[in-house]
């Protein structure tokens, strides 16, 4: 025998998401200069380490970065 079984359907209408141009353009510039941002401070980061691998630690580095902006 065979039995019927009742499926009850439920349709879903979705409306599309609006986003505003300028949003997105805005997003993306803030992606781009936090991208930039970043890369320089990795910069900086690996200078500074340089520096201190160069001078012979970081007192000494620090020594020398006085005596560079002093004059003396």
């Amino acid at each position: 025998m065979m039995e019927k079984t009742r499926v009850q359907e439920r349709n879903k209408t979705t409306a599309p998401a609006t986003t505003d141009t300028a949003t997105e353009v805005s997003k993306v510039g803030i992606i781009t200069i936090a991208a930039f941002a970043s890369l320089v401070g990795l910069w900086s980061v690996a200078c500074i380490i340089g520096g201190m691998a160069a001078s012979g630690g970081p007192l000494a580095f620090v020594g020398a970065w006085f005596k560079a902006v002093t004059g003396m």
